[in-house]
């Protein structure tokens, strides 16, 4: 049985490096539960993160503290086009008829 339980969610993209064994553990936990792998890293923070209970304190008072390096955020806009991230809209294709004589104009 899966230690986490994981459930979809509404997501940001944002840009992380892992060592590259931690990388692999992440896609073996993400087959055996059956998940996607962002899945399994969410949950796995959030996880850690309710558990540390000096960051639990350290979160709950106020402080100025900054990350030494931000997590790189993309956030999408509501007008942006749908789809998969990092791919363009799809443009239209011609007609099957007018592609031969546009192969025979470049001629």
């Amino acid at each position: 049985m899966p230690l986490l339980e994981i459930t979809t969610s509404r997501k940001v993209t944002a840009t992380v490096s892992l060592e590259e064994p931690t990388a692999n553990l992440v896609n073996q936990y993400a087959a055996f539960t059956r998940v996607g792998a962002d899945d399994v890293v969410n949950k796995a923070l959030e996880y850690v993160f309710t558990k540390d209970k000096d960051f639990q304190k350290f979160i709950g008072a106020p402080n100025d503290a900054k990350p030494i390096h931000s997590l790189r955020i993309k956030r999408g806009t509501d007008d942006a086009p749908k789809g998969k991230p990092g791919r363009k809209p799809a443009t239209s294709v011609p007609p099957p008829a007018a592609i031969p004589s546009a192969i025979a104009a470049t001629k």
